[in-house]
């Protein structure tokens, strides 16, 4: 018995496109409506149609340096075992060091968080979004704070977040205006600052 089917081909794609990330969105994972697989985040076919937030709750953009940031995910099977699960990982760098990126930074190493990646990637003249730790959430797992040594090194933060799902990564609707401001989305407010 055949358990899925394929649904399409895959030519080579005409189009340029830009790798790296623009901005990353740390949400608390316990802020999305419980169950979160099922309320809080909601996919279909590869895509992320609906998010709800609880009341007074935010996504945190972080801004990344041009070409620090980088997200992977990892596929692994098991033909004995019957068994596939992807392993996200989203590395970020930070530059500077301050006391409050250092509380920042112990409060994502405390909680388990939803990352949405913004690409450099277009698809119909806006930015690509993407989800991770949607089903699972992820944690920051390593990293490093350095002072640098020489004058004109960068000092400041190096952090690695990783997570396990039962899916791949999914891709946010596309956006209006600005990023999740879809009408399907419920309080989910970003947080620049």
């Amino acid at each position: 018995m055949a358990c899925g089917t394929l649904t399409k081909g895959r030519g080579l794609d005409c189009n340029r496109t830009a790798g790296g990330v623009k901005f990353i969105y740390f949400g608390v994972y316990d802020d999305f409506t419980d169950p979160i697989s099922t309320t809080g985040i909601i996919q279909a076919s590869g895509e992320i149609t609906d998010i709800t937030m609880n009341a007074s709750t935010s996504l945190y953009r972080y801004g990344c340096p041009l070409g620090t940031a980088t997200v992977s995910e990892a596929i692994t099977g098991s033909t004995e075992n019957g068994s596939i699960f992807y392993a996200s990982t989203v590395t970020i760098m930070l530059n500077g060091l301050s006391k409050e990126d250092q509380n920042e930074i112990k409060l994502l190493g405390q909680t388990k968080v939803v990352i949405f990646a913004q690409l450099n990637a277009q698809l119909l003249g806006k930015d690509v979004i993407i989800g991770l730790g949607v089903t699972n959430g992820m944690n920051l797992n390593s990293g490093t704070i350095d002072s640098g040594a020489a004058f004109g090194d960068r000092n400041g933060y190096n952090l690695t977040f990783t997570g396990m799902e039962p899916l791949p990564f999914a891709t946010v609707a596309p956006y209006t205006t600005e990023p999740f401001d879809n009408a399907a989305f419920t309080n989910v407010a970003v947080d620049k600052d």
